[in-house]
């Protein structure tokens, strides 16, 4: 994997049903918008929230709206293992590329080797597909050493391939990608950090602001290439103001009601995350037209 990987989000109907109609839209504007790869059903996707069935539902329907064109990994993870492991068995059924799960968060694992145990569980539903592990102990409360987990995981994980790493803790993430050589990949997962994983070594990068300003980052990740660090850190920037910009809005919500803005109608979150109102919608889109953000996905668009 390299480039950006879009954590996807699922689309809803104003009464909270799934609205699978609007996924291809969806991905066809990834595809226009040089996106590597899709995240379905991680915290972006309010994947925990779904039902069985539904996450089946949203699965498929991104497998099938990607048509190959993109590499499909499936968050599985929830509160049950059982219920994780069916869900990995389904994604592999319906071809997508690649599995993750996150852990659970109410009886947590409480070493390395029992996280290790955990994983193995739900790998083993999909033993033909590469399995990612999500770290985001901001979200989980799990903050276990991730290279202990990689130097455990590799005898224990068959089809481990590596690690998606939503973390501040960049030391973490570069000896994870030092320690992973070419047998394991480690994802970058903070948006408004992406330079600062492009520093320590990330090559792909999984985020939820990538679905709307993927020509920002993609801006980014060629100045850093270029050797450009001023532009470089311009456009990191830009992505900050971004996310400060929405953050107060709630993040999950203000995103879908950006990326409706910017491509496709995605309806509103599901509780316990609350949608926003009309009124909060304007405002949003108001505080986004006066720190140039229309513009700057507009005219770094243009550019490529």
């Amino acid at each position: 994997m390299s480039g950006l990987i879009a954590a996807t989000f699922t689309p809803m109907h104003h009464d909270g049903t799934l609205n699978t109609g609007e996924i291809p839209s969806m991905v066809d504007h990834l595809v226009k918008d040089g996106i590597a790869g899709m995240y379905v059903l991680g915290s972006t996707g309010e994947g925990v929230s779904l039902t069985h069935d539904e996450r089946c539902t949203i699965a498929e329907a991104f497998v099938n709206a990607a048509d190959g064109r993109l590499p499909v990994i499936i968050q599985c993870g929830c509160e049950s293992l059982a219920q994780a492991r069916l869900l990995a068995t389904h994604a592999q059924k319906i071809g997508a590329d690649a599995i993750s799960a996150v852990s659970p968060v109410y009886f947590k694992p409480d070493s390395v080797e029992t996280l290790v145990e955990s994983m193995s569980e739900i790998a083993a539903g999909a033993p033909d597909l590469p399995f990612y592990y999500y770290h985001i102990p901001s979200v989980t409360g799990v903050n276990l050493n991730m290279v202990e987990f990689l130097k455990l995981g590799r005898d224990r994980i068959p089809n481990l391939r590596g690690i998606k790493f939503t973390s501040l803790n960049v030391f973490e993430f570069q000896s994870c990608l030092e320690f992973a050589g070419d047998r394991f990949e480690i994802l970058w997962g903070l948006d408004e950090m992406l330079l600062s994983g492009l520093a320590a070594g990330a090559r792909a990068a999984v985020g939820s602001t990538y679905n709307f300003a993927a020509p920002v980052y993609h801006q980014l990740i060629k100045a850093f290439s270029e050797g450009n660090l001023k532009e470089a850190r311009d456009q990191q920037s830009k992505s900050q103001e971004l996310v400060r910009t929405f953050i107060p809005f709630g993040p999950r919500a203000a995103q879908k009601a950006i990326m409706s803005m910017v491509s496709s109608e995605c309806g509103p979150t599901r509780l316990p995350v609350k949608m926003l109102c009309e009124s909060q919608i304007n405002d949003l889109r108001n505080n986004l037209t006066k720190i140039g953000f229309f513009d700057w996905i507009a005219s770094t668009r243009s550019e490529g």
